[in-house]
Order: C-alpha cells, then structure tokens, then sequence
C-alpha cells in the first residue's frame, strides 16, 4: 500500500523580507516561526505522515512554502514556475529532492506562471486558480501534461486572496470547505460545501491527511490538520464528522501562508 509522504522545508532567516500581495507587513518572530513549523512538522508525523525534511534556503525569503514549487500526482511531477520573480530559485532544490520518487517530470514554462497554492486536486479534476500568480497559459500548459492521464483541468476565477487554496479545499473527495466571498461556489457545485464563518475568511485553508489514496470520505484513516485561530469555523468541520487536529501558524499568516503551503503531499 503506498505511504503518505509531506516534503517540507525548514524557515528562512530571510522570511521577514517575504513576499505579500493582499496583506500589510507585520513584525515576522522568526524564533516563533520555526517552533510553529516544528510543531507541524510533529503534528504531520503524529498523523502518520513520512515527513522529509530539507533545509532553510537562508536567500529565498518565502521557501518555507513549498507546495508552490511543485505539483504531485500519482503518475508524474509538474515543475511549476512561480508567478512572483523572487521564487523561481526555488524549485531546483525541490526537484532535486523527490527525483527519485517520480520518473516523469513535467515543467511550466514561460509565459506560463503557476503557484501550487492555486491547484486543487479532488479526485481527477485539478481546479487551477486565476490568480496574480497563475495565469492562463500555464494552465493551458497544465492540462496539456495531464490530460494523457485522464485529468480534467479547470480554471476558476478568483479575487481578493492570493490562491485559490485560500477560498477553498477539500475536506474530502465529496466535500469541500469554501469562502464564497473569494471564489464563485458554482465551480464546485457536484461537492457538499461548508462554507467558513463569515467572521473568518481566511479559514478555508487546511490539509486533508488521507492515508489511503482511496479514501473518499471522513474515516478513521484520514484527518483535517487546519490552523488554531479559526474556532468557528473549527465548530462547523466538527459537526460535520470530520476529525479534526489544529495548528498555530500566526507567523506564517503573517507571511500570507497556512496550512498546505508547508508541505507537498504525495504518496509512494
């Protein structure tokens, strides 16, 4: 049976110097951000996820975000090619570091930009976000790879977030946890969708832990790790039958990350 794997990577020293686009810049504690990151990185284990670990790039301000350098399937890597200029010295190391775990590597390429952080994938369908970070072409590009191997890409306009995983992920392969201020619902409309308190809009990013690549709902063998400071919304996904664990990532959120951007999930 495959294994669950989470790549991550540790804090830059440079995060303070991060990239932002829909949030003010705050005083970034870097010695609370790297127990915050140990804490996930426990918390991932605790779920019995096999974590890789790599080490701070100390020039590469927002590496600690590694799900934008690289999109995992089960067939094939899709090396993408982040939309702001200051990252795109970040995917070589990724690369480097799951080679051996997929023997075909895709690549975007210019005029294609594409984050991971807009690229949602539920079952066979990859939702890929209009974002100031990914645009047309590289989804063009996207659907391009995957198509052979019977993906459906779907673009999904988007505002006032930067990713499309800041509107909406999966709590499952049937249920989706969703801001409708940020993204337009229609997109995922053959999903049951919980819509996160209106009090929290930022709530709507969190990594579902599915042990099993097969697993299509709530179980004992997959779990919802979401951030500490959401709790209604936390309320909402308990009610729901989710099990449910929480993180504190008030530093990376200062950083306009969260929960899936520090890790890159795949099985092997």
């Amino acid at each position: 049976m495959p294994t669950l794997h989470a790549l991550c990577r540790a804090v830059s020293p440079a995060m303070l110097d991060c990239e932002l686009s829909f949030i003010g810049r705050e005083p970034i504690d870097l010695a609370l951000a790297n127990t915050q990151h140990n804490a996930y990185v426990k918390a991932l284990r605790a779920l019995n996820v096999e974590v890789v670990e790599l080490p701070a790039e100390a020039a590469l301000p927002d590496s600690v975000f590694v799900e934008d350098t690289v999109l995992l399937f089960d067939e094939l890597a899709v090396m993408t090619r982040p939309g702001a200029q200051s990252r795109r010295a970040e995917v070589a190391s990724i690369e480097a570091a799951f080679s051996a775990h997929r023997e075909i590597i895709a690549r975007i390429f210019e005029p294609g930009t594409l984050d991971g952080g807009d690229v949602l994938q539920i079952g066979k369908r990859v939702f890929v976000g209009l974002s100031q970070r990914s645009n047309q072409a590289a989804i063009e590009q996207l659907s391009a790879c995957l198509t052979p191997f019977g993906y459906q890409v779907i673009a999904v306009p988007m505002q006032d977030c930067l990713h499309l995983k800041s509107a909406v992920t999966a709590l499952s392969d049937d249920t989706v946890l969703i801001n409708p201020d940020w993204v337009d619902v229609d997109y995922f409309k053959d999903y049951q969708q919980i819509y996160v308190a209106k009090s929290e809009p930022h709530a709507a990013n969190l990594v579902r832990i599915a042990l099993t690549a097969s697993t299509s709902s709530a179980s004992d063998m997959e779990s919802i790790l979401m951030p500490a400071n959401f709790p209604e919304t936390e309320v909402l996904i308990r009610a729901a039958g989710f099990a449910l664990h929480t993180v504190d990532v008030s530093e990376f959120q200062k950083a306009e990350g969260a929960v899936t951007c520090c890790s890159v999930l795949f099985y092997v």
